[in-house]
């Protein structure tokens, strides 16, 4: 396994970098600046996950009111989204095209405009954001952003943490993609020198742009992974979540670390994102009522026992005892005793290390 001086000295055109980072100057309250016309950003983000905890509490003058949190979005477009990005979203009730229901506790809730995010990001140039969004199909922010050359072209990317209406990001994903051979293709001089240097990273390293793998320090925190090198972003996309680029397995893997301690090896030559994915305490949100999951198309949930024998294999007796029959699903899968769902040896084949259970959770 080859750290990151080693990773650096060993793939031309690059050489040890002690300097990752470098800017022309430091603000006063810790940010960063990247250039004079744009906003300082927090390096730190680079590095760690979590910005201020902030939960906004209403006063309890309703009873749906009274144990309400929502985190604090003020960030957030307060009108309608880009509609030539967006689609309609049909309802199923979770029902598969025979009637039945495969997905259980899905019906109602709101109408809903699927926007349209971009996952691959392979347009290059610097693109200005003009706002932080609100998706309904996702956990996560989402921000508009537009491209500054002439075509002016619109697009939704997943937003992370700390981005705001006005920076500016870009895409580097196909600056290092190997060719039809698996070569790295050949590089100009000037930027050659950069990548030889640092200087380029110290430059375009900030929250929201996209890398290949191989161009990001190790120990950065990344999300929207790529786990093929022509396929879309897989790995890290909902609200909070992030991993981090841990080391450089010989010239062709990069091991990357999720939040859930797996470690796993992904092609060098694969992308990623910046930074941590935006609304990153949506899972300390309290909805307050049940209706509010209903507008959501949330159904409620019965307890197996509440049922009867014909509904459930816990349905049915005299009282709550389920009798002589182990923990199961409405279709008689087991839920306990170290019963393994994985079927013959699939094995993982790129994993380092899987992820910590029982006490080794603790």
């Amino acid at each position: 396994m080859l750290r990151v001086s080693q990773f650096w000295g060993s793939i031309s055109p690059f050489r040890s970098c002690p300097r990752i980072l470098r800017y022309a100057s430091t603000a006063p309250n810790g940010a960063e600046f990247l250039a004079d016309n744009e906003r300082p950003i927090d390096t730190s983000l680079l590095f760690r996950e979590k910005t201020k905890f902030q939960l906004k509490k209403y006063k309890p003058i309703s009873p749906g009111l009274r144990h309400l949190q929502r985190p604090i979005t003020e960030n957030l477009w307060k009108k309608g989204p880009y509609r030539p990005l967006t689609e309609a979203k049909r309802k199923t009730g979770g029902r598969n095209d025979s009637g039945r229901i495969t997905v259980r506790h899905i019906g109602g809730g709101h109408k809903q405009r699927i926007r349209l995010v971009d996952f691959k990001r392979v347009s290059p140039g610097p693109c200005k954001v003009l706002r932080i969004e609100y998706d309904p199909g996702r956990s996560g922010h989402i921000a508009l952003i537009e491209s500054l050359d002439e075509e002016k072209r619109k697009s939704y990317i997943l937003a992370c943490d700390g981005l705001q209406a006005g920076d500016t990001v870009e895409s580097f994903r196909n600056l290092m993609a190997l060719d039809k051979d698996g070569k790295l293709p050949v590089l100009n001089s000037t930027l050659a020198t950069e990548l030889e240097d640092g200087t380029f990273a110290s430059r375009n390293l900030k929250p929201g742009n996209c890398f290949p793998l191989r161009l990001i320090p190790v120990g950065t925190i990344i999300h929207a992974i790529g786990v093929q090198p022509g396929q879309k972003a897989k790995l890290c996309r909902s609200a909070g979540s992030s991993a981090r680029l841990i080391a450089f397995n010989d010239k062709k893997y990069a091991i990357v670390r999720l939040q859930s301690g797996e470690e796993r090896r992904i092609l060098a030559t694969s992308f990623a994102t910046i930074g941590t994915v935006s609304n990153i305490y949506w899972q300390h949100r309290q909805l307050g009522k049940a209706g509010r999951s209903r507008w959501l198309g949330i159904r409620p949930t019965v307890r197996g026992t509440a049922m009867n024998a014909c509904d459930h294999p816990h349905g049915g007796g005299g009282g709550k005892n389920i009798g002589n029959k182990p923990s199961q699903s409405p279709t008689g899968v087991l839920a306990k005793g170290g019963y393994k769902t994985r079927k013959g040896k699939n094995v993982n084949k790129l994993l380092v290390r899987s992820r910590p259970r029982g006490k080794d959770k603790r």
